[in-house]
């Protein structure tokens, strides 16, 4: 939904885009390019949340001289703009592949612009694989890399606004701070971390989604700039703002279930860490 509402045309809004979806393609229409994004989420997570703590142990160590020293708010927003550049390596091929195959089939309204000679309508991709290899064969790693910067301009400050608030609500929720949060104090904290995070970022990813699903049909957008210039004079400000909705309710269920099982999977790992070493 958030692609579609982003990047497509013709949904009015959430409740319209959810109907049209699944009148035109069944509930299969949700799915779309979910495969890619499912193999490949345990690897980025795993890579974003482990730079972030290791980055963050580093500050500590090189600043107090104790790697296990709670981090202060400098050291937070350090490793969140570390993790923010790491993960754009990493997930803007993975977005790309997604949103190109949940984009194959939409329409297009496009005066003077000549399309590709893939028909409307019709899939351009077989699949993820198909997608991929296609992509980098008719626009090498560019083209695999397209969106790159809006990414890097929604990542970075996301980041920092993903990590930061969920130190913040952690210690505001449990009065002996964030050392070992209870699991109720996670699943909040990080949910609603999540749902700022999203939301805040929502402009960004808007442009981010149009230019990665250009190109299956048409080259309309020359770069970030061009997107952000092009959208704002054909549809003002508000189209920033598109999927910002999806993106809170996504974002705190998300969110919640990631710094869940980071949170307690640290807790194990110490735990085994501490039996094996008495």
């Amino acid at each position: 939904l958030q692609t579609r509402l982003q990047a497509g045309q013709g949904y009015g809004n959430t409740l319209s885009c959810v109907l049209t979806v699944y009148r035109n393609e069944s509930v299969a229409g949700f799915f779309k390019g979910m495969s890619f994004p499912l193999a490949s989420i345990a690897v980025y997570s795993s890579v974003v949340f482990g730079v972030f703590s290791n980055t963050q142990r580093l500050l500590s160590h090189f600043r107090h001289g104790d790697s296990a020293r709670a981090p202060v708010l400098a050291d937070v927003a350090l490793a969140s703009i570390v993790a923010g550049f790491i993960s754009v390596g990493i997930g803007t091929p993975v977005d790309l592949v997604k949103i190109r195959l949940q984009m194959q089939t939409q329409p297009y309204i496009e005066a003077n612009i000549k399309p590709k000679p893939t028909v409307p309508g019709f899939p351009a991709y077989r699949g993820p694989i198909h997608c991929f290899r296609t992509v980098l064969q008719k626009e090498g790693i560019a083209g695999i890399y397209r969106g790159m910067g809006a990414m890097l301009l929604r990542d970075v400050p996301g980041y920092c606004l993903y990590f930061i608030p969920y130190t913040f609500f952690c210690s505001w929720i449990n009065p002996d701070g964030c050392i070992s949060p209870s699991p109720s104090s996670i699943w909040l904290a990080g949910g609603v971390a999540g749902a700022i995070s999203w939301v805040t970022a929502t402009p960004m990813d808007v442009v981010k989604s149009r230019l990665q699903a250009d190109g299956v049909h048409l080259n309309k957008y020359k770069g970030t700039l061009d997107c952000i210039l092009q959208s704002y004079r054909n549809e003002g400000l508000k189209v920033f703002f598109r999927g910002a909705t999806v993106n809170a309710v996504r974002g705190f269920p998300t969110s919640s279930a990631m710094f869940l099982g980071y949170e307690l999977s640290l807790k194990a790992m110490k735990r085994d860490q501490n039996e094996s070493n008495p």
